[in-house]
């Protein structure tokens, strides 16, 4: 079900049809969600699926906001707006991540709660994991004193910005605008009002030869930014670069818009209407591992603490980049 605690800034989310139970609309969603799991796995990519079932947890599905994992051992547990979905952090995730792959540093921002300062995640932040930028559209869930904290903790160079839609409110999570790959970059920059700064952010993602497709407002109100690009493995073993989102994203992309983003990666599409209800679509789904896997029979390191669909960290190198991690 969509989550009340985020509609009054979400204008993503929308109504469950009329007529349809709580049961019915929660069994859609996880057939959606075994779908994107099952299209990622087909494309080469490897996935951890966390149920959940518990029901005050409206927006488990999208992991992404309170966490994220980083190359040298290196995870982030992230203070969240709504107070229903801070519980979503899950301790098994996280020691998941200890006993499978190598964690060397968990720093956790939650501890920022009850001051009223958030970030939440690469929902807030999208990472250019190539040139170490984090784009950031400046919101109540997306604090520039956490973000400096996060880009010195983490080595990355923050670049925030004011986003609006048409009627003046304000972009919720960067995400849904923007979509950075190696290679190529799905952006609105429309959204950014001043001009200025959407000029000094047009620079930093093209500097190094990326294509720019640039989004309209439309486009991004059908989830064309909320997008991720991952590394898989054809079945002979050699990399393979996808682009996935939902197939109503991709429905939205012009044909010169698609030919752009298949220059360098696959476009992988998913239809998942009853997950986009929500507010977030495929992006805000994956949360995606960068971390070194332990080799077997190792035991785990003892450090602290994180959910949901997750990439083979095996298939991350510098072309899995996407909108945050």
């Amino acid at each position: 079900m969509p989550n009340p605690a985020t509609a009054a800034d979400n204008a993503f989310q929308a109504d469950v049809p009329a007529g349809q139970s709580n049961e019915q609309t929660a069994a859609a969603a996880l057939a959606e969600m075994d779908l994107v799991a099952e299209a990622l796995r087909e494309a080469g990519v490897g996935v951890h699926v966390f149920a959940d079932s518990d029901h005050t947890r409206p927006d488990s599905v999208f992991p992404n906001n309170w966490l994220s994992t980083h190359a040298g051992g290196q995870v982030a547990v992230y203070p969240m707006y709504a107070s229903n979905r801070r519980h979503e952090r899950r301790a098994d995730v996280l020691e998941m991540l200890k006993s499978s792959y190598r964690v060397q540093t968990i720093i956790d921002y939650s501890g920022l709660e009850p001051d009223g300062i958030f970030l939440e995640g690469t929902g807030a932040m999208v990472l250019d994991h190539v040139s170490r930028v984090a784009y950031t559209a400046v919101s109540h869930r997306a604090d520039t004193h956490v973000l400096e904290r996060f880009c010195t903790d983490f080595g990355y160079e923050p670049m925030a910005f004011d986003a609006f839609d048409a009627a003046g409110v304000p972009v919720y999570h960067t995400n849904v605008m923007a979509c950075i790959g190696t290679d190529v970059a799905l952006f609105a920059l429309e959204m950014i009002t001043d001009e200025v700064r959407r000029e000094a952010v047009r620079e930093r993602l093209t500097v190094n030869g990326r294509r720019l497709v640039e989004l309209t407002e439309e486009q991004v109100r059908e989830f064309a930014g909320n997008a991720v690009e991952l590394c898989g493995r054809t079945p002979d073993g050699r990399r393979r670069y996808i682009m996935v989102m939902s197939a109503r994203a991709r429905r939205s992309l012009r044909d010169d818009q698609v030919a752009a983003i298949e220059e360098s990666c696959e476009i992988v599409a998913v239809e998942i209407p009853t997950i986009e209800l929500a507010g977030g679509s495929v992006r805000c789904m994956i949360a995606g591992v960068h971390l070194d896997r332990r080799r077997p029979g190792l035991e785990p390191e003892r450090t602290p603490a994180v959910e949901a669909i997750d990439e083979d960290p095996h298939t991350l190198d510098g072309r899995d980049v996407a909108g945050d991690d």
